[in-house]
């Protein structure tokens, strides 16, 4: 069976399942004590405690929810870049159909958002079976063009959700760093569980380019020709800080971050991220 995909954090959900909800009520998991206070339902006190304190103490349950999870894509014209491998864009389609396979089939609802210079499409969570055949075919049909408009559309998104969830965000994140840590704290702020696919091609974090190369941005059609070996300090310089403010946003927000580069097997990336979860969420309880 395969590892399911749980949240540390609670959820709300509409149907019992494996994870926790914030809410506390009648269930079968029992969580804590707590005092008696004029007005609270006198069917919960435990006389058994009572009968040994003198004191009324009513039991409290942790109720047990379903996951709603709301898988992010990139759709912007810089995620069709491919060096050796696939593109960045239909590896993390890969990612995304294969989480969305995993979702449904324990029980829980998914849903796919795809972002491009706007939110181009967007199907709302749904746990029945039937619900893959759509997002499996709207993954086919999304392409990237244009520019990135993954930040408002994640604002919008913080927004739109109205009940806690999961989010998993795949993109390559080439935007402002800071205007993305403030849709980060933005989701998070909305209590979502949030978790991201940083999508890399191998060429990116080396740049190993030997001969003068033009350099083409993919979302503006800009250009520059440049000798690599130049600028290539410069650009590590940059990229490592680039990242270091990624992963440092994250651990500040309680997000999960992970980088995905496109010569790894998807199938790791996802065992390591479903154990990483599993991890978490036991040591939550």
């Amino acid at each position: 069976m395969a590892q399911p995909i749980l949240t540390p954090w609670p959820m709300e959900g509409t149907v019992s399942g494996l994870h926790k909800s914030p809410h506390r009520g009648s269930s079968v998991e029992f969580a804590e004590y707590r005092n008696y206070v004029p007005g609270d339902d006198i069917r919960r006190l435990d006389w058994r405690v009572f009968a040994r304190t003198d004191r009324f103490y009513l039991k409290e349950y942790e109720a047990e929810t379903n996951l709603r999870s709301y898988l992010v894509l990139d759709c912007s014209a810089s995620m069709k870049f491919a060096g050796k491998h696939e593109n960045k864009f239909d590896f993390a389609r890969r990612l995304i159909a294969t989480l969305a396979y995993l979702t449904i089939h324990q029980g829980d609802s998914v849903g796919l958002i795809c972002i491009g210079e706007k939110t181009i499409r967007e199907i709302p969570p749904r746990r029945n079976p039937s619900h893959l055949q759509l997002i499996f075919e709207t993954l086919e049909e999304a392409s990237p063009r244009g520019e990135t408009g993954l930040i408002p559309g994640l604002h919008e998104l913080a927004e739109k959700i109205r009940r806690r969830a999961l989010v998993v965000v795949f993109s390559d994140f080439f935007c402002d760093p800071e205007e993305l840590m403030s849709a980060f704290q933005h989701l998070r702020f909305q209590k979502h569980d949030l978790s991201l696919f940083h999508l890399l091609d191998r060429m990116e974090l080396d740049f190993n380019f030997e001969r003068p190369v033009r350099f083409v941005d993919l979302e503006t059609s800009d250009h520059l020709v440049t000798e690599p070996a130049m600028i290539r300090q410069q650009y590590l310089q940059q990229l490592e800080m680039f990242l270091e403010r990624l992963r440092s946003g994250c651990r500040e927000f309680k997000a999960d971050y992970r980088q995905a580069l496109t010569d790894q097997p998807y199938e790791k990336l996802l065992a390591d991220f479903l154990i990483d979860r599993a991890r978490k969420t036991a040591a939550a309880k």
